[in-house]
């Protein structure tokens, strides 16, 4: 390895490299195009870091002046880009190398004027790339080395054209290394046609989940899908969880009810400026926020070092997009845990998600409240706090506590106090619960008319409905029970809507072809009447009722 870059890693706390980049760095391969597919999370912003250094620097330790980029690295988001320019930056810092970005959303005179200082290694993100391109602010003539990272998300984002434009306009003696944690055939096809020879790379664990991620997934009442995540976060107490959502609605109805609880959270949607994301990122990193609320477009390729907990509040749609999601969490050795947030109506859905991602997740149930309150107890009794030594000015202070409280007092109040700076617990109702049924309002004063239609002519309120709607003016909430006898029908109207009824609809009247009206003094008394037999058991009279409406 590269003197430089090896005293960059040693600096950093590298003892040893992680499978992926043990493998793109084989010197065997160090001339050789490569399709790497690797875990998220694994390593792979250094690895091909690493990967590529024989080739930017060839025989020496340090670079040369800057000027047109030696290597172009694509990613699929803004903040991947700048994720990897971090990391390159320091990797390379030893060397000497200018590493500089090209980003959409950011001003694209400040990175023109960047470029024409001279760069080593560029990264950006498609989009913007291809405008420096075609613009001719970005010299592509002296590329050696061209990265695709993620590419798998870049085709799924719709990138597909904007990647085969660049790789078209670079040298054709360049190396390609594509990154990706999937290869679904569309990537083969892009490597068949921009690689020469590549050598496929797999550090996949065979079928194995991460074993840095544990996968929960969470039978909740339906009602309960919202407080169950709270339940999670108090629970586990993350020094950074990710929320994930599907829509920018439910991204922005979570956040308000978290900052209502009292959790310090920010959130991630794409109607959010770059500035405002970076500064929700920055908020994340420094400990001013813990809980993000993220779509998944948003969240793409975000690195946050200390991320121990991801929670599914809607599952997302296809494997891919389980393991990308998860993915944020158990990095660089540090274990996480995957919740998704299972209601009865998508047992089968997240059952089937789970077995296409071959994951083996744990079927449990949330925390409760009193597992939250026996954990806030079990944190306060191990807190380091105990094990330091106490100051004159402590000593004193606790010594004034006891003489107005007992001890027993002044532990309750720490627990309280300790409490107060918390969101309570939710209560959840157990998995199955179904909800509670709605109230339905009296139907209130009513009046009842007889139609000259029954169980005999197969009639059914399913016609009816839409026929007394059509031909008496009403709307489905006037009409309570419709009762089918054998050679009648009773309909129940509220007095408000009889009144215009019967004057339309008298004794007599016709409300159809061949259905007359009869109003009736008082309710029907059903107890006396033959059970009607259900209709459809023979044939249906010829006549202008065969052609009914048969829909409610």
């Amino acid at each position: 390895m590269i003197k430089t870059l090896a005293d960059a890693l040693a600096e950093r706390g590298y003892d040893t490299l992680t499978a992926v980049q043990e493998a793109v760095t084989d010197p065997e391969l160090q001339f050789s195009d490569l399709l790497v597919s690797a875990q998220t999370g694994s390593g792979k912003t250094v690895g091909f870091g690493l990967a590529i250094a024989p080739t930017l620097l060839e025989d020496a330790e340090f670079m040369g002046p800057a000027e047109a980029p030696l290597a172009l690295v694509v990613a699929p988001t803004r903040e991947l880009a700048f994720q990897v320019m971090r990391e390159l930056s320091w990797l390379y810092a030893k060397a000497g190398a200018r590493v500089t970005s090209c980003v959409g959303g950011m001003d694209f005179r400040d990175e023109r004027r960047a470029l024409e200082r001279g760069a080593h290694i560029v990264v950006g993100t498609p989009g913007r790339l291809r405008d420096h391109i075609q613009r001719g602010t970005l010299d592509m003539s002296q590329l050696r080395a061209v990265v695709l990272d993620e590419a798998d998300e870049m085709l799924d984002l719709g990138f597909r054209e904007d990647l085969e434009f660049m790789l078209g306009e670079a040298p054709e003696d360049r190396r390609t290394l594509m990154f990706s944690a999937t290869v679904p055939p569309m990537i083969v096809t892009l490597a068949k046609h921009y690689q020469r020879d590549a050598v496929r790379v797999s550090t996949q664990t065979g079928g194995r989940q991460h074993a840095d991620i544990t996968y929960q997934a969470l039978r909740v009442a339906e009602v309960d899908a919202e407080n169950a995540i709270i339940n999670l976060l108090r629970y586990h107490e993350a020094e950074n969880a990710i929320v994930f959502a599907n829509t920018r609605a439910a991204v922005a109805r979570l956040t308000a009810r978290f900052a209502n609880r009292g959790f310090s959270v920010v959130s991630l949607s794409g109607e959010l400026s770059q500035s405002e994301r970076t500064h929700a990122l920055q908020a994340m990193r420094d400990g001013r926020a813990r809980v993000c609320v993220a779509t998944d477009v948003a969240a793409r390729g975000i690195d946050l070092p200390n991320l121990e907990l991801v929670i599914h509040a809607d599952l997302p749609s296809n494997a891919e997009g389980l393991l990308h999601r998860s993915g944020r969490t158990g990095r660089a050795g540090r274990k996480g845990i995957s919740a998704l947030i299972v209601p009865p109506k998508i047992v089968k859905k997240a059952e089937r998600l789970l077995k296409w991602a071959k994951i083996t997740a744990e079927w449990t149930v949330p925390p409760s409240a009193d597992d939250i309150l026996r954990q806030d107890e079990d944190r306060l009794l191990n807190d380091p706090a105990w094990e330091e030594e106490t100051t004159e000015d402590q000593a004193a202070f606790a010594a004034r506590l006891l003489e107005m409280h007992s001890p027993e007092a002044v532990a309750a109040a720490y627990l309280r106090l300790y409490r107060s700076r918390h969101s309570a617990p939710e209560d959840l109702s157990p998995p199955d619960a179904r909800p509670a049924p709605k109230d339905r309002k009296p139907f209130g004063p009513s009046r009842w008319f007889a139609l000259s239609v029954g169980a005999g002519d197969r009639a059914e309120p399913r016609w009816l409905l839409p026929l007394l709607c059509r031909a008496g003016n009403l709307d489905k909430d006037s009409i309570g029970a419709i009762r089918v006898q054998q050679s009648e029908t009773f309909v129940e109207l509220t007095e408000a809507s009889a009144a215009k009824f019967a004057s339309a609809f008298g004794n007599g009247a016709v409300l159809d072809e061949g259905i007359t009206v009869r109003a009736m003094d008082s309710a029907p008394d059903f107890s006396s009447m033959p059970r009607a037999p259900k209709p459809g058991g023979g044939p249906r009279p010829s006549g202008p009722r065969d052609d009914k409406p048969r829909r409610a």
